[in-house]
């Protein structure tokens, strides 16, 4: 193994340097509490995160993959109970050190990018009883303990999220106030991709889907199909390495009666599902109330042609709700509810907390349905008609 210094000058330690955000620090050290009492109950001498997911979270928001590349991390976090660092390349050591991981406490390891990072995790986890999220080197998997860790919510991880879903709604709104007709798909997409990116929300899904074209495909992106009628437009995006999902329909001039009566079902499926989505709450207990819904109206199958909600935070879909499920609410989860009716598709993304559910993808000049549940009234986003 060969360990390249960063800089002959510079500081070995990130922690020498003076952070502009010291609530993220404290962040960090309270996760690697977290990780070093882990290490104590089981016995294990470190932890190795490669998992793009995981590194976000201990590292309070660093993104570790190439820009443009595949959605895996060019780096690793390797955790004892009295030290972290990061094992990377000499090439993109610097960027890490300056930009992703300033003033955190971390050190670094390097190796010349011509030699494998593999080797240097080997030489790391030789000699030690090393735990990680890939089973690496024979490590210990402990990918599923670590989902745990994701939640709840830190005080500064609910006000990222909470931050982010604005910017999201935001934007999934801004497109649907100036599509125009004739343009295509792929051409809308690009429109919400970049007003994501440039308020520094990276796009994870978009979902464009014109005239009905979610009737038989309820997971389309987009395509070169051309806006006639109606849209429906869903974005899935990430900042700090949490993430947050919207969507919205827009209409150019009054949309069939079909269709308004589709929407207002989703509607009423997703209030349903936010309204249910308590504290110590099993997913199945949720879904049943929503199954019950989609059979009241007379579209008992409707909830077969596609997923209805995912728990989302480090990941787009951290845990799906699925029938059967014993998984639980907790405070300090965000869930994203997008149920879908024939061609209709909406979706919102909630926080759960002790005594409330708070829609963090909240509405900007967006009209408005009111959705009652169990006496209780919710404001939902519905269909914006544009003149034609």
């Amino acid at each position: 193994m060969t360990i390249v210094a960063v800089n002959a000058n510079a500081p070995i330690s990130s922690g020498e340097i003076p952070t502009s955000d010291p609530r993220r620090a404290i962040d960090v050290d309270y996760k690697q509490q977290q990780i070093v009492d882990f290490l104590e109950q089981n016995q294990l001498d470190a932890l190795l995160l490669q998992s793009p997911e995981n590194i976000a979270w201990f590292t309070s928001g660093a993104d570790l993959t190439r820009a443009g590349s595949a959605n895996e991390s060019c780096a690793a976090v390797f955790i004892t109970q009295d030290a972290r660092l990061i094992a990377c390349s000499n090439v993109d050591a610097n960027q890490i050190f300056d930009r992703a991981i300033p003033g955190l406490g971390f050190q670094i390891k390097t190796r010349p990018w011509y030699e494998p990072l593999s080797q240097l995790i080997k030489d790391l986890c030789k000699g030690r009883k090393v735990a990680s999220d890939t089973g690496v080197e024979q490590t210990q998997n402990v990918s599923a303990d670590l989902k745990a860790f994701r939640f709840p919510f830190t005080e500064l991880e609910g006000e990222r999220i909470r931050t982010l879903g604005k910017l999201v709604s935001h934007a999934v709104e801004a497109t649907a106030r100036r599509v125009e007709q004739g343009q295509t798909e792929q051409e809308i997409a690009g429109c919400l991709s970049h007003r994501l990116l440039k308020h520094g929300v990276s796009p994870k899904r978009l979902q464009v889907m014109v005239d009905g074209q979610s009737i038989r495909y309820r997971h389309w992106g987009f395509g070169e199909d051309r806006l006639e009628r109606y849209c429906v437009i869903s974005a899935v995006g990430s900042q700090n390495g949490l993430h947050a999902a919207a969507t919205r329909t827009v209409a150019l001039g009054k949309p069939p009666s079909s269709f308004i009566k589709s929407h207002h079902l989703a509607l009423l499926m997703q209030a349903t599902g936010i309204y249910f989505s308590k504290p110590d709450w099993a997913l199945f207990d949720t879904w049943n109330r929503v199954k019950r819904i989609y059979e009241k109206y007379d579209c008992p199958d409707e909830w077969q042609h596609a997923d209805q909600a995912d728990i989302i935070g480090y990941q787009p879909a951290e845990t799906s709700i699925l029938l059967n499920s014993d998984f639980k609410f907790k405070p300090g989860m965000a869930a994203f509810w997008h149920p879908s009716v024939g061609p209709a598709m909406t979706g919102d993304t909630i926080l759960i907390e002790q005594d409330q559910t708070i829609l963090i993808t909240p509405m900007e000049q967006w009209p408005t349905a009111k959705i009652m549940v169990k006496e209780h009234q919710m404001s939902l986003p519905d269909i914006l008609i544009l003149p034609d």
